[in-house]
């Protein structure tokens, strides 16, 4: 589906198992850009080599509970949304949730509606399994990130542990209502 921000299109596809190495790529990259600098450089390493393989990349896209919506412009991969069914942290008080568990865009498009017409993919595949709301996880120093989210709609419902390499780190639980249709 197709979205325009006034630059160039937007295009969005569901992404499949022929995607994993430009999945890697963009992954390893867009993590890159945003953490590597507040982390440690051995962390940092066991945390991407752990995540951002072609082979982790494939069985993600191969996960009957992983969805991927991956946005190009231009040809060229700029970013992607994952959404995943399964378990639901206690602070997210919704009798049917999905999370978000990555929304990754490369720098170079922050602000220019990538990661806003991600959101709407998540956002109609949530109300299309009828669900009645969505979550993620974000890194509690992630400044930028969660204004993104509550721009959204997303309210802080609690926290959650993320282990990135050998170093404890603190995630916000963000949720976000979606209105049922009946």
């Amino acid at each position: 589906m197709p979205s325009n921000d006034g630059k160039s299109l937007i295009t969005v596809r569901r992404a499949v198992g022929a995607d994993a190495s430009t999945l890697a790529e963009l992954g390893a990259a867009t993590f890159t850009e945003t953490f590597a600098e507040a982390n440690t450089p051995e962390d940092f390493a066991a945390y991407m080599a752990a995540s951002f393989s072609e082979a982790v990349q494939r069985a993600e896209l191969e996960d009957p509970n992983v969805i991927v919506f991956l946005a190009e412009r231009d040809a060229e991969a700029v970013g992607y949304i994952m959404v995943r069914e399964g378990r639901t942290p206690s602070c997210v008080a919704a009798e049917e949730a999905l999370e978000i568990a990555r929304l990754y865009t490369r720098k170079s498009t922050l602000g220019t509606g990538v990661g806003a017409t991600l959101m709407q993919h998540a956002l109609a595949e949530a109300a299309g399994r009828g669900k009645d709301a969505v979550w993620l996880g974000v890194w509690e120093h992630n400044a930028r990130a969660i204004r993104f989210y509550e721009q959204w709609d997303f309210h802080p419902a609690g926290t959650q542990p993320f282990l990135l390499g050998t170093d404890l780190q603190t995630d916000l639980v963000m949720v976000r209502r979606i209105a049922r249709e009946s």
